[in-house]
């Protein structure tokens, strides 16, 4: 029996004695090797002292969200994650979404600046604000957010092995404003573990680039308290081609692994710790999307409490973003993906989330159009406004199917945390390959089943067209790149060629030394040194790193 007619069993009354029927219905697997029974009952949590495993809104273990009232008391955060061209570009850009309704930023930089490159480097021909806004100096984030206040907006920066130069460039650019450093509030990305084990943007080795990573988060802690410093980001893990279960374990194992870091450098605790954010992906299977966010915050409380004995209350909280996945969006017949963007973002809000950003229809041909974007931020509002699904907190809790899989997803994630232990942590799981193996045979897996019809891919491996209808896409003024080269050659023709020397040497001092990374970086972003610069200057210390293929 294929899955379709599994699914499309009739479910037969009992005869006395027998087994139930729905006992008989074989179970479905999915691609991850998961059995999904098709019929659960109370017997699939009978097992569970299911008072101790939910508990309420806003207490622990924070099964059901980690306020009282959820979506009643505020609405998660909309964000649009944007960037393109120049900083000039995209300033119009996030005016517009600002004018739209989104209550939040989130900025896609390019790739030389994800990368640590100048915008006139050899290596960043061809990339400059292609895939996002190119930053190569402060003067770039001073245009990017020229004209929006910066103390009223909540910025999230998506942004690794740079991460600490560009968030400097950020706190700078608002003390140009006016804007004292503890009013900011925002996000950066700045999780480096991930980078080694999914998106491969890291700059130097992994040890030397968590030195790096507690030094923002000390930072943040002492002078910025309402900034989140690093966002531990399982999205990344997922577009790579995780399972939701890899994507659970790996981002809290490496969010375990930041808090050990930390308490290592002498950082307290519960000072630190309620300014760890988190960043899911939100995928196509709805249930196991909601019961992943419901497994991970449980899990980090109880992990908070009573391993690492944090006191504080905020300290147990996990809070989260969500993004619809990218890569479940198609080329083929893309206003589908409105329509997976949709349920996704459903999926999200179902489970929690505190903010949110919707994909566009048009992101696997281009970076998305105003029109695109705009169809995204409505499909947020019409969710929170129109589908009733914020008015009560965790509306799904008590189901036998959404306890019994979170139960199942928090033992398949401390499984997973058992055998990253046995190879010595993270970092030593990275540096073994285990992490990169582990995902490369969840992605074979599911393009396997792809390729051979087992999952199906609406409009891509079923319900195919001939013929496709053409959509406008964003096309990037070639120019761009040359009016940043420009831009770059200017400022260093009237900085201060002696103080920004001086503290770029700065920089090469501290990271020779043991000191926090933050003051000498803020002091270079001040003189105008180039991102590139800053970079190279912290590289000159730690070298570059290479990483061993794994197959």
């Amino acid at each position: 029996m294929d899955g379709e007619a599994m699914l499309n069993t009739k479910t037969e009354k009992s005869p006395e004695g027998a087994a139930p029927a729905e006992d008989r219905i074989r179970a479905f697997e999915t691609v991850s090797g998961r059995p999904v029974k098709g019929l659960y009952t109370e017997d699939a949590t009978r097992a569970m002292n299911l008072e101790e495993e939910l508990g309420r809104p806003g207490e622990y273990p924070y099964t059901r969200g980690i306020y009282e009232t959820m979506y009643r008391g505020r609405l998660w955060t909309m964000r649009q994650f944007s960037g393109f061209g120049t900083a000039s570009d995209t300033n119009e850009r996030y005016k517009y979404l600002l004018d739209k309704g989104q209550t939040g930023l989130s900025v896609a930089f390019d790739m030389p600046t994800l990368m640590g490159l100048d915008s006139d480097h050899s290596r960043s021909a061809g990339e400059v604000g292609r895939c996002g806004v190119a930053i190569s100096s402060l003067e770039d984030m001073e245009t990017l957010f020229d004209g929006i206040p910066m103390d009223r907006v909540s910025t999230s920066m998506t942004i690794n092995g740079p991460a600490a130069i560009v968030w400097a460039m950020y706190i700078v650019a608002a003390e140009k404003q006016g804007v004292a450093e503890e009013k900011l509030r925002g996000t950066i990305q700045n999780d480096i573990l991930k980078e080694y084990i999914a998106q491969k943007e890291y700059l130097y080795p992994p040890r030397p680039s968590m030195r790096i990573v507690v030094d923002t988060i000390a930072y943040a802690t002492d002078h910025l308290p309402m900034w989140h410093p690093v966002s531990i980001s399982g999205y990344h893990i997922r577009e790579a081609g995780s399972t939701a279960a890899q994507e659970l374990a790996f981002t809290l194992a490496d969010g375990f692994a930041y808090v050990e870091a930390c308490i290592e450098a002498g950082v307290e605790l519960d000072r630190f710790a309620p300014r760890l954010s988190f960043f899911f992906n939100a995928h196509s299977d709805f249930f196991e999307e909601i019961c992943k966010y419901r497994a991970a915050r449980r899990i980090w409380s109880r992990h908070m409490k009573d391993k690492y004995g944090a006191k504080e209350e905020k300290s147990w909280q996990l809070r989260f973003h969500t993004q619809t996945a990218g890569c479940s969006l198609t080329a083929p017949q893309p206003e589908n993906n409105i329509v997976r963007t949709a349920y996704q973002a459903m999926a999200g809000v179902l489970g929690g989330t505190q903010s949110l950003h919707t994909n566009s229809l048009d992101e696997t041909l281009a970076l998305p159009t105003e029109k695109a974007v705009k169809i995204a931020l409505r499909t947020q509002q019409i969710l929170a406004y129109e589908t009733g699904v914020a008015h009560t907190a965790d509306p799904l809790a008590g189901s036998y199917y959404v306890e019994s899989l979170t139960s199942t997803m928090e033992e398949e994630a401390e499984a997973y945390f058992r055998r990253i232990e046995e190879l010595g942590g993270v970092i030593p799981a990275i540096e073994e390959g285990f992490f990169q193996r582990e995902i490369g045979e969840a992605a074979y897996r599911y393009q396997k089943a792809l390729d051979e019809g087992r999952q199906t891919m609406v409009g891509v491996n079923r319900f195919v067209e001939d013929e496709e209808m053409p959509i406008d896409v964003l096309k990037i003024d070639p120019g761009a790149e040359k009016e940043q080269a420009a831009r770059l050659a200017a400022i260093r023709g009237r900085r201060d060629e002696g103080k920004t020397a001086s503290a770029l040497e700065n920089i090469r001092e501290t990271a020779r030394g043991d000191g926090n990374l933050m003051p000498p970086i803020l002091d270079a972003v001040r003189s105008y040194a180039t991102l590139g610069e800053m970079v190279d200057a912290i590289r000159d210390v730690f070298g570059p790193y290479q990483e061993d293929p794994a197959f």
